[in-house]
């Protein structure tokens, strides 16, 4: 277990030095002077000498390989250079504005969870029946529906009619419900399709005859067999949503004017930001190879036969 654990940790390194390198070529072979963007955003008259200065304070004027090698060295250390429009350190102002994502990110998931694995579940063991098309009804409707709509629908009837959430911002629990709600219904569509599908799968199995004729109680053979197993399809999509929703939840944030991250990654591009844009393509591939890589393990925890089949590869 510890091999293969060591293994996946080192398999993260050169997928994500592939990730610098390919935000380092996109932001050399942009038409935008990094040099140019500084000045635009500090609404300096750009010179030639002045630009040749900021080219030389940022080190463009150096070989491609030495900017590389330096900005992995930069990026190691959490120095990501100095936003153009705030003049501050962009890890400072990225840092201050996670949280509020973290925040939204685990309340959606939280709440996708809670829906989605009964839902789903009850979906499965009881085909056709009531529970079974509600199911279907949500997951087209949650599969359908943009999620700028969505927000704009719930503040206009929980907010603006029945004035029980806040329309915007951050602060309390009652800030929190409705765009945690806005991100959850697309997860909980994906989710509970997921696990039905599993479900019925599993249900299939020869060892659910076999444990039925054993004379195993149905609820036994329901909660510690089919879905223990047939939750594992679910935790995969869990992972690769993590990533996604820590960094692609910028309509929700803009509809909620909710101060995350994803909200200044907007404000960035519009400005510029070079510094920032940067920070984000990195930071979103290295949260996209954090968050596989605890599904790996919680996979791992779930079925062993994981880590004995990464044995046997080697």
């Amino acid at each position: 277990m510890g091999i293969y654990i060591l293994k996946r940790i080192i398999a993260i390194v050169p997928i994500f030095l592939l990730a610098t390198l390919l935000t380092f070529g996109m932001i050399n072979l942009s038409p935008v002077d990094p040099a140019e963007a500084y000045l635009a955003a500090a609404h300096i008259q750009p010179t030639d000498e002045i630009l040749a200065q900021k080219r030389q304070e940022f080190g463009l004027d150096q070989p491609l390989l030495v900017q590389y090698v330096n900005s992995i060295i930069k990026i190691c250390q959490f120095d990501f250079g100095i936003s153009y429009v705030t003049n501050k350190p962009v890890w400072e102002e990225v840092s201050s504005r996670l949280p509020a994502t973290i925040q939204l990110t685990l309340g959606s998931i939280i709440i996708a969870l809670l829906v989605s694995v009964p839902l789903g579940f009850l979906a499965g063991i009881k085909k056709n029946s009531g529970i079974d098309h509600f199911s279907r009804v949500l997951s087209f409707f949650g599969a359908s529906i943009p999620s700028f709509w969505l927000g704009y629908l719930l503040i206009f009837f929980f907010s603006v009619k029945l004035d029980l959430f806040p329309v915007e911002g951050i602060g309390t629990w009652k800030h929190l419900i409705l765009p945690s709600v806005t991100l959850a219904l697309p997860l909980i569509a994906l989710y509970t399709r997921l696990l039905r599908a599993s479900v019925l799968e599993h249900l299939q199995e020869p060892y659910i005859l076999f444990a039925r004729t054993r004379g195993i109680h149905e609820k036994v053979i329901m909660g510690k067999h089919v879905l223990r197993i047939a939750i594992s399809p679910m935790i995969t999509g869990l992972g690769i949503n993590l990533g996604k929703l820590m960094t692609g939840a910028i309509i929700v944030e803009a509809v909620f004017s909710w101060p995350g991250f994803g909200r200044y990654f907007i404000e960035a591009i519009f400005n510029r930001d070079v510094p920032v844009i940067q920070c984000y393509v990195l930071l979103a591939a290295g949260l996209f190879l954090v968050s596989n890589l605890i599904v790996d393990l919680i996979q791992m925890y779930i079925d062993p036969r994981i880590s004995r089949k990464g044995r046997h590869h080697q």
